[in-house]
């Protein structure tokens, strides 16, 4: 009777699966709000292993029409540029936003946008017409977007505006003929002037005289005739280091501006720093790898492992190795940013083909970033792996690989060694079908399946079902969970971590499952917090943002 209890119960709580995900397989479709949170902390607006970056978009206009709730759509963009770190997404949300509810998009617009970059984003997303409710692409900003970018421009200070002009197509100069900013004093009118490559005769009645010290500083620079000079400039100019590396004249000045950078600039300019020849000096290479192991630097900005990572992936030869092993010494210290995991846990990491893809997608030659999902994947594992040593880790394809690994190994070595696994179909059912048969008899607080969620293939065979129609994850998990309770009756939790875009999930949201999109230090916390007992949702946390 024992058994024919548990089992009614497992059946019970089987549901079926009723939608397909991008590979073809069975999944659960994911509520409107999530699905869209979902993309919006993982969508890149480019090509990935099964979406185009026209399905994205088409996906992202689809589920903005169906959340009818603006202020979740203020909250969504914020948490997705601060929180998820996201540039793309964000600013597309905005501007969904601007057609919908225009106080609520200037109420967040500075939030969203709070560089150049994201600014010029916005502009191309305006103009390009994709979230136009009428009228032709194009044509020019709404008046409402037009005031947005107006007060962005006039209160921004001379720093930041100087920043913006960095970067093309659309330039700030495109944005400005646009946007029409009116200047409130001589001082604006000559540096809006100025950035316009406007003639000084049409910036009357200012003149050159009136540019804000900071431009007058930059054009010196810019006309010096030797290195000397430059070097001389930079070493007082108070403006962002990328200002300077257009008209740099030689690895004298390269040096200067490294000595300019912050850790952050300088951990993505490493092979700038090395092509222009700057580690040719010992003392150069002695101080970039000092700060970039800052330990007190890394602790006070919560820096996450991952972005060591991608700047030891992008290290050319080049780069000396003191240098990358000031890396791998940064992602250590920055494992310590990482909230503690209630465990031990098991860590089913994807190591399928389409994990190989770019995790920020296809973007043409150049442009595309070394860092594949795989990768990312695997520095999650091995971040919770470092944090809680007696956990265990199954890389996992259509099987499962069986890796020693050690706890104590730097935390990039662990994860390039996880990333090697795998390159096959996909079976997110296998990482518990481990747990409940090789690992029977060991206790885990919970489960993180990190995936793409794109499995198609069960134990039983291609694109079927698990049992009762479910999906073979929830099969699978139903099995685990009764198992955890004949050691102890307890409750177990299951963490489904989604780091591409989609829309499904092999696992529905319930008390005890907790489905998550993103690949940022967010993502920690949220996931520490359930294991934890905490039943707050994907969704919750971005409704908890106070616009």
């Amino acid at each position: 009777m024992a058994n024919k209890s548990l089992f009614s119960s497992i059946k019970s709580k089987l549901l079926r699966a009723a939608a397909r995900n991008q590979a073809g397989g069975v999944a659960y479709a994911l509520k409107p709000k999530h699905a869209l949170a979902q993309l919006a902390a993982t969508g890149v607006l480019a090509n990935t292993y099964y979406a185009t970056s026209e399905m994205q978009l088409d996906e992202l206009r689809s589920l903005i029409d169906q959340v009818d709730d603006n202020t979740y759509l203020a909250k969504l963009a914020v948490y997705a540029r601060e929180r998820a770190s996201m540039k793309d997404m964000p600013a597309a949300l905005l501007v969904a936003l601007s057609k919908r509810d225009t106080e609520l998009m200037h109420r967040v617009f500075d939030r969203v946008v709070d560089n150049g970059r994201v600014l010029r984003t916005v502009f191309q997303m305006v103009r390009s017409g994709q979230f136009r409710t009428s009228g032709r692409p194009g044509v020019g900003l709404s008046s409402s977007m037009q005031r947005a970018f107006q007060r962005w421009l006039n209160e921004a200070s001379v720093t930041r505006l100087l920043s913006a002009s960095i970067g093309n197509d659309p330039s700030l100069r495109d944005i400005m003929r646009l946007a029409r900013p009116t200047p409130q004093d001589n001082a604006r009118r000559a540096l809006f002037g100025w950035l316009t490559s406007k003639e000084i005769s049409r910036w009357a009645p200012a003149t050159e005289a009136d540019l804000p010290a900071q431009a007058q500083a930059l054009i010196a620079y810019r006309q010096a005739q030797t290195a000397e000079a430059q070097t001389l400039i930079a070493a007082e100019l108070s403006v962002r280091w990328d200002l300077l590396v257009d008209a740099a004249k030689s690895p004298l000045v390269w040096k200067a501006i490294a000595q300019r950078m912050g850790p952050q600039a300088l951990r993505m300019n490493l092979n700038s720093l090395a092509r222009h020849g700057v580690f040719s000096d010992t003392s150069m290479v002695d101080d970039v790898a000092s700060r970039l192991a800052d330990a007190e630097d890394i602790r006070r900005s919560r820096q996450f492992p991952y972005q060591f990572l991608a700047a030891y992936l992008h290290a050319d030869e080049a780069v000396p190795q003191k240098v990358k092993a000031a890396l791998h010494q940064a992602a250590e210290t920055a494992c310590g940013n990482i909230p503690a995991i209630p465990g031990p846990v098991l860590i089913g990491l994807d190591t399928s083909g389409s994990m190989t893809t770019p995790i920020t997608g296809n973007r043409g030659r150049g442009a595309t970033t070394k860092m594949r999902s795989v990768d990312v994947a695997a520095l999650f594992a091995a971040a919770i792996l470092r944090r809680n040593p007696d956990s265990v880790v199954i890389p996992f394809d259509t099987q499962a690989y069986d890796v020693r690994l050690d706890a104590g190994d730097t935390i990039l070595s662990l994860a390039k060694r996880l990333a090697q696994f795998g390159g096959g179909g996909t079976d997110c059912s296998i990482p518990l079908r481990e747990a409940h048969t090789r690992y029977r008899n060991r206790k885990f607080a919970g489960c993180v399946l990190v995936s793409d969620n794109q499995s198609w293939i069960t134990q039983r065979q291609a694109f079927a079902t698990g049992l009762h129609g479910s999906t073979g994850v929830l099969t699978e998990w139903q099995t685990f969970v009764a198992n955890q309770r004949r050691l102890d009756n307890s409750a177990p939790r299951l963490v489904c971590i989604d780091i591409l875009p989609d829309q499904t999930t092999q696992a529905p949201e319930r008390d005890d499952i907790l489905n998550i999109g993103g690949f940022s230090d967010a993502v920690f916390q949220v996931v520490a917090s359930f294991l934890a007992g905490d039943c707050n949702r994907f969704v919750s946390e971005v409704e908890a943002i106070a616009l």
